[in-house]
């Protein structure tokens, strides 16, 4: 039986690793690891005096975006917990690894700095969010 969350309600806990999701629920978290990896790439961005124009937006975010679907793929696959720690864990994984991957590819910057920033920053949100919406589920 599932319940309000979308999530089974014969899980240990919300948001565990043996929760199953509704499509819902993996949706919307999806969306929020988006906007988090999207914020990301708009304060770096912003900080060194670039706009924020769509393409703009896209270049800086493009290859963590990648990196996120990718982690997600292998979130739906196993049938995770959009809200579960593993989850979020493996997407901050896809996103560094993958997006720093990908920027070296596309011959952009991935200065030590850089990579230890954006891993910090992504965590903050993409743990962050994760984090908030377990304490607001009862």
């Amino acid at each position: 039986m599932t319940g309000e969350s979308g999530v089974s309600e014969r899980a240990s806990a919300p948001g565990s690793a043996r929760s199953r999701p509704s499509r819902g629920v993996a949706t919307r978290a999806i969306a929020l690891d988006a906007v988090a990896v999207i914020v990301f790439a708009g304060t770096g961005r912003l900080s060194h005096g670039e706009g924020l124009s769509l393409g703009g937006l896209l270049r800086t975010a493009g290859p963590f975006l990648a990196g996120a679907l990718l982690a997600w793929l292998v979130v739906v696959s196993r049938g995770w917990a959009p809200y579960a720690w593993r989850t979020g864990l493996l997407v901050l994984a896809g996103v560094v690894v993958v997006g720093m991957l990908l920027r070296v590819v596309l011959g952009q910057g991935t200065a030590p700095s850089f990579i230890l920033v954006a891993t910090l920053f992504n965590a903050l949100l993409l743990l962050g969010w994760r984090l908030l919406a377990r304490r607001r589920t009862p």
